[in-house]
């Protein structure tokens, strides 16, 4: 094996020489033999520059790319919070009775439902942010009878709820409500933290 191996790069080798040869222009020059070996260390340092400016900004893209898809499992999850929010607001029940938080998962911490506001706070595991900034906040919100049919309000704690229950999802930085005006809903009680860039669309400001 060793033989063939040195075989092969000798042959390599002697090209520049063979193919000089046989065409006539022998003796070969030796910038033209260095020319036909390989690259020069300028072009090895272009190539090396040019990755290094496509890797600075492919990674962080990707990286968030990664994490946008593992907020998604959150949302999933907090899906069945929000049927039970839904139904206690209906029957004027706290709008947490029945509801066990799902296990923590690689990707999502805990699913929490406010019993006062209704209010669905998402934690997420450390893979997708750092704690601190890991939080997204379901706001749910009703028809308000005393005024114009489209203006929205907070859910009452310990009264049933008339009309759709409409949910409004916020990230870190959303700071007003962006459902149609004059229907703008009620604001989170606890902040949301999660980057915006990490969130999906309707999450954002």
């Amino acid at each position: 094996m060793t033989a063939i191996v040195a075989v092969a790069s000798l042959s390599t080798f002697c090209a520049p020489w063979l193919r000089a040869r046989s065409s006539g222009s022998w003796p070969v020059p030796l910038a033209r033999i260095r020319r036909w070996w390989g690259f020069t260390l300028i072009e090895l340092m272009i190539v090396l520059a040019i990755v290094g400016v496509i890797a600075a900004y492919a990674i962080p893209a990707y990286q968030d790319y990664l994490a946008r898809s593992r907020v998604g499992e959150g949302l999933s999850l907090a899906s069945a919070a929000q049927l039970t929010v839904g139904e206690n607001a209906g029957s004027g029940n706290a709008f947490g009775s029945g509801y066990a938080s799902p296990p923590a998962t690689r990707n999502v911490q805990s699913i929490h439902i406010d019993d006062d506001t209704g209010q669905i706070t998402v934690a997420f595991a450390a893979r997708v942010s750092d704690d601190g900034a890991n939080t997204i906040v379901f706001v749910p919100s009703a028809p308000d009878s005393a005024d114009t049919p489209t203006a929205r309000v907070a859910l009452t704690k310990g009264a049933a709820q008339k009309g759709t229950i409409t949910w409004e999802c916020f990230a870190g930085g959303k700071a007003a409500s962006s459902l149609p005006a004059p229907g703008a809903g009620p604001l989170p009680a606890d902040a949301p933290t999660l980057p915006s860039n990490l969130a999906p669309p309707e999450c954002r400001s």
